[in-house]
């Protein structure tokens, strides 16, 4: 059996574990390729090997999973962000367009720790009831929400880039960097969408109850309001009011340091929760139930990506990707091969209705990148096209469980969500696509 194909079953099987969801990701990562090497022929010592050299790529990005997702917990539990969203809440109270913005910029800050299950525990208790006020359709809420998150979501911290570096064996500082004019622009498209989504709702509820005034003056039955209260009183325990600026500044300064790249950014957060734990917590053990509320979410992360670095360190060690790559290059017409990037990133969306995050990084992305490559491609472009392609995606696609988490928060179905954002965020993928191919980014 030849390389390449024992390499593409490999794949495939990882590919296929991943999206049936029977299986963690680290077992899909780990057991197949270990299965794929034997077989190609390679021993024991030297799947170790491969495994030594796959590790050494990830590690750095591992670490900084661990203290980011720590570091930025640590400052939603104390209640940072706190005010700056309830302060764009009341600011937006009534207003349509107004609502429509503020939840672009509630949920882009809100994602500031990367994680998109705390961005929609944050986002949709406070928002919605605003929305149901108003009579503004919940899944507008949504979309606004995943596609704003979704261009934050570039981040470092957050878990496409923490792939695509250890995919590329770079720093992911470095990688971000040239993301951050796609953010901004893409967060400016988010803002716009939410103006024009913002006056077609505004139309509606006019055409419906008559007026504005008369939509927000019937009675609408809060159910939750018992949970939300007993979930306030919960926080209200954790929150440092008192500190909210010496918060600010150790975030302001750990994110600074992270852009000058002055030290690696594991370094930068692992100093930033050594700081900002005993300032917001005086006893060791209310610093140790800290770590420990966060660890699960921190250590799950950092398994998948070191379980990706025996996967990518087998690929490349065995030659499986150049052998792929070389296979599928004397298929592909002459005319399309050398554009695979940008056809994928068209298409990023799309893929992530099928293919887990995990799958499109780890799986899709270095067999794009080695057939990229071999027509003088960078690995960086390739990267940006996949990730700028795909990400926008991401809080649409029903294999993220954070979009189930926000479905179950809003009262609302995943038929309805992909039908009413699908377009719209597929829209906006390709044109951060077409924007970064102009500003040379891709």
């Amino acid at each position: 059996m030849s390389l390449s194909l024992i390499g593409f079953i490999t794949i495939l099987i990882i590919v296929a574990l991943l999206i049936s969801g029977k299986v963690s990701p680290i077992v899909a990562m780990v057991l197949p390729p270990i299965a794929g090497a034997l077989i190609a022929g390679f021993g024991i010592s030297e799947i170790g090997g491969f495994f030594e050299s796959g590790l050494s790529s990830v590690i750095n990005v591992a670490i900084m999973f661990i203290f980011a997702i720590i570091f930025f917990g640590i400052l939603q539990d104390v209640g940072l962000f706190d005010p700056i969203i309830n302060k764009l809440v009341s600011l937006s109270h009534g207003n349509i367009i107004t609502v429509t913005v503020g939840t672009v910029v509630v949920a882009a800050i809100a994602h500031l720790d990367g994680s998109g299950a705390s961005t929609f525990l944050l986002t949709i208790p406070a928002l919605l009831p605003l929305y149901k006020r108003l009579q503004m359709n919940p899944y507008l809420l949504l979309l606004l929400i995943a596609g704003s998150a979704a261009i934050m979501n570039m981040i470092p911290w957050a878990g496409p880039l923490g792939r695509t570096a250890s995919v590329l064996e770079m720093d992911v500082t470095e990688l971000w960097k040239p993301l951050i004019p796609i953010q901004i622009i893409g967060l400016l498209l988010m803002i716009a969408l939410a103006v024009f989504l913002g006056m077609r709702e505004k139309r509606r509820i006019i055409r419906t109850y008559g007026s504005l005034e008369i939509a927000a003056s019937l009675a609408i039955e809060d159910e939750e309001e018992p949970k939300e209260i007993k979930d306030e009183d919960k926080k209200e325990t954790l929150a440092r009011p008192n500190l909210l600026w010496v918060n600010a500044m150790i975030a302001i300064a750990v994110l600074g340091v992270l852009i000058s790249g002055i030290i690696p950014a594991g370094l930068a957060f692992m100093i930033g929760v050594a700081i900002a734990l005993p300032i917001n917590f005086r006893k060791v053990d209310e610093q140790m139930e800290r770590l420990k509320a966060h660890a699960p979410s921190a250590l799950l992360m950092a398994t998948i990506i070191i379980a990706a670095g025996l996967f990518l360190g087998i690929l490349n060690g065995t030659g499986m990707l150049t052998a792929i790559a070389n296979d599928v290059v004397k298929v592909l017409p002459a005319s399309i091969a050398p554009y695979i990037h940008i056809i994928v990133g068209i298409f990023g969306v799309p893929f992530d209705l099928v293919l887990s995050t995990d799958a499109y990084y780890f799986a899709l992305l270095p067999v794009v990148d080695q057939i990229a490559s071999t027509y003088g491609v960078a690995s960086l472009s390739t990267a940006y096209a996949m990730v700028i392609g795909n990400i926008v995606g991401t809080f649409v696609s029903p294999l993220a469980p954070a979009v189930w988490l926000a479905l179950g928060l809003a009262g609302l179905e995943m038929r309805g969500h992909l039908r009413y954002s699908l377009f719209w965020l597929w829209g906006i993928s390709i044109i951060l696509v077409l924007v970064a191919i102009a500003i040379g980014v891709i």
